[in-house]
Order: structure tokens, then sequence, then C-alpha cells
């Protein structure tokens, strides 16, 4: 997250491409979402139930999926054709519990999200590198819409970090033909307005979409002021760590060169702003040194899972509305709380167990349940899978908390 690099050149989705330049390429199934009726109460146990929301990483590519490893497996130094200990060689220190995976594969998002839902995380937060067909952007936003696409299948939250590093990358590759940068930027969160902003899914705060966006290497706060003044509706925008022009809020994000006191910095200038979202993190160790990216950045420890519980009780101390969890899977940073074979699925049991004894979520669901998730990807990827039925009882089941149901549905599929 804090070294955003991506390689490859793809062309954009036909419905987001064409509302800005005319141009088409993929299909119109992979924008527009399913609408499935999400409502858009939190509801919940207890006086107060703040957004539980986790950021995640559309970018990866992976055989067979797609036809290569994409950088973010590999950052231009491993090979994941390579297989050591049954084991392939990429770009990370920590190594996913699934193996390495395309985020284009539905069944795996879907794998995501039900893990999510099982914890009580509310949704997700995607990462958007916009709608041009720049290095892989084009292949990021036709990921992200398929995210959306199952979060309003599962009745899951969805909202949008912009990247706005993009458009000076952009402009220097004279991609943006003469359009300014604010104009780049409205244009683009203008699209979002017409179609994602639509979704019964799409979080809303006080009746407008939110929106976060990362980093301070793209618009000037000026800039951004400019750019949510000419918006065609209002956004509820949030910047990273500070209060830019136009801004609702700021969101916290981990620094591991202040390290774990960056966050009592962020919540003491939080304290004079109209709203704000904290954030919790396991922990961050990143593979650029190894990788020859970059030096590196310093490691916050993980502390045997203390500072994602450290992080956790300062988001619920806040009292804030929304609080976000980062990440659901940076490997190459290693903030990942997706299981991993070195933590196993310790995180998830972690944030599960804060929103039990906080909020009275999820109090259906027992820690072992989390393997269920695993065992619905493992028959979808098996030589016989089920019938598309039985997949959908078994989400339906677990979205109506009937667990015992869930594994009755499993059981009575094992061995075909």
């Amino acid at each position: 997250m804090l070294l955003r690099v991506t390689v490859l050149c793809l062309c954009v989705s036909a419905w987001s491409f064409i509302s800005l330049t005319g141009r088409c390429c993929l299909g119109q199934e992979d924008i527009m979402p399913v609408h499935s009726g999400v409502k858009q109460d939190q509801g919940g146990v207890g006086s107060f139930q703040p957004l539980v929301l986790v950021h995640y990483m559309p970018w990866y590519e992976a055989k067979p999926l797609s036809q290569q490893w994409g950088w973010h497996w590999t950052m231009n130094h491993f090979n994941p054709d390579k297989v050591v200990d049954q084991k392939r060689e990429i770009a990370s220190k920590y190594y996913p519990a699934i193996g390495p995976y395309d985020s284009g594969d539905t069944d795996v998002i879907e794998y995501h999200l039900l893990l999510m839902k099982l914890c009580g995380i509310d949704g997700v937060i995607v990462d958007w590198y916009g709608l041009t067909s720049y290095r892989d952007y084009a292949i990021l936003h036709r990921n992200t819409t398929r995210v959306l696409q199952a979060c309003e299948r599962l009745k899951m939250k969805f909202a949008i970090c912009y990247e706005d590093q993009t458009i000076p990358l952009l402009s220097a590759a004279g991609e943006l033909n003469g359009i300014e940068p604010v104009d780049h930027a409205v244009g683009e969160i203008n699209w979002l307005s017409r179609y994602w902003f639509q979704s019964p899914s799409y979080v809303r705060l006080g009746k407008k979409p939110l929106l976060l966006s990362f980093g301070h290497d793209g618009l000037s706060p000026q800039q951004w002021g400019q750019c949510v003044k000419r918006l065609s509706a209002p956004v509820c925008y949030y910047s990273q760590d500070i209060l830019r022009s136009g801004a609702h809020g700021g969101f916290n994000w981990p620094s591991p060169r202040e390290g774990i006191n960056q966050y009592d910095e962020f919540l003491k200038r939080a304290e004079h702003w109209p709203s704000f979202i904290p954030v919790a993190f396991p922990r961050f160790d990143d593979i650029y040194d190894i990788a020859k990216v970059s030096d590196g950045f310093p490691v916050i420890p993980d502390r045997s899972g203390a500072t994602l519980k450290q992080t956790l009780k300062k988001c619920i101390d806040s009292g804030a509305e929304v609080f976000q969890i980062a990440t659901w899977n940076d490997w190459g940073e290693g903030t990942q709380i997706e299981p991993s074979i070195e933590h196993g699925q310790r995180d998830l049991k972690i944030i599960q167990a804060f929103l039990q004894n906080h909020y009275g979520r999820v109090l259906s669901v027992q820690p072992s349940d989390l393997k269920l998730p695993r065992e619905i990807l493992d028959l979808q990827r098996s030589s016989q899978p089920p019938a598309v039925g039985v997949i959908k009882s078994v989400i339906e089941a677990i979205d109506r908390g009937e667990i015992t149901r869930v594994r009755e549905i499993l059981q009575n599929n094992e061995g075909r």
C-alpha cells in the first residue's frame, strides 16, 4: 500500500470507459452490478454499532486464470512457477493459506467475503486505480466490479478508496491527453456516482456515498477542494492522515516509520475534525528490500497478535461510526489478516472475538466455523464441484446464521 506499483496494460471495462472516452474493450457484464436489495441499515445488538470495513486489494494475477503471474506476486524478482516445500516463490514474507490466487477468481472473492461475514465484518473498502487502460488499471477495475457484484449477492457493504497518485503517473505518461488533473478526477468520481454509488451495497454516511483517497502524491489539498465542489453529486470524502479541503474527515493508516505512537497523534488531530476513521492492523513487515524494489520500511512487529488487539481496542474506544482494518490481503507489506500458513486464522479469530464481545455480532458463529469458507472453496475447486444450487444453499444458510445447516450441507457433499 505504501508503495503502489502496477505493471500490465489492458483495455478497461466497457461501460466505464465508454462513459469517459467512447472506447470499449471488456464486456458489459463485468461493469454493472447485479442489484440484490441490500438494506442500508446496520442493525445488530447493542446501542451502538459501528460500520467495520476491511481494506481490500484487487490486484493479484495468477496462473492459470491469468496468462502470467502479476507484479504483486513477482515484483520482478520472484518466480511463482518455482515450488519449494510445496510453496510457490512469491513476493511476500507470508504465504496465503489457499496459495497465491487471482483477484479475478469469483470463487476466491466469495471465499474472502464469507470469511469476513463469519467474523462480523460488514464489508470492504477496495483500492481503486480508476478507469484508464494504463498499466494494469483495467484489470483492477474489472476485479473491483466483481467484488462489488459479490458484495451485493452476499449482502456485504462496499466502498472505494481512490488512488489519486495515478493522476501524475498518467500525466507523465501522456495518458491524460491534455485533460487537467482536477478535470480527470472529477470525471472518474462522477462515473462512480452514475454507477457504483447507486449500488444498494455501497456505503452511505448521512445519505452521501463514502469515498476515501489514499496517499499524498496525487491531487494537492487545494485540488481536492476544487474536485469536491465540482462533483455532479455530493460525496462523504475522507483523506488519509490529514483533513484536506473539501473532506468530511480523515482516515488513519499504519505508519511504519512512526510505529504505534503515530496512532495517538492521529487521534489527537482528529479531535478537531467533523469525523474520522481509525484503523486496526496486525503488523507491517514488507518484502520490498528483499525484492530489490526499495530499501523497505521499518517493521511494526506482530507481537503474537498484540498489535492487532491494541489497535482494535483503540478503534472501539474512539467511538468512531466507521473503522477500517488494514488490510485484508496486502501480502507484499505483510499487513494481511487473510489466513496464512504462518498465522492460520488467528487474526480473524481475534477480530471475531472483539466484535462478539463488544457489539454482540455473529454470536451463533464459533471460531471453528471459520474453516467453512475454505471447505466451500475446496468443493468449488474439486474435480466434481457440487451443483450451483448447493453452494447457493450454503451461502443463504450462512447469511441467516444457520451454521448447523451449513455443516449438514457440506457433510452431505463430502466424497461425492
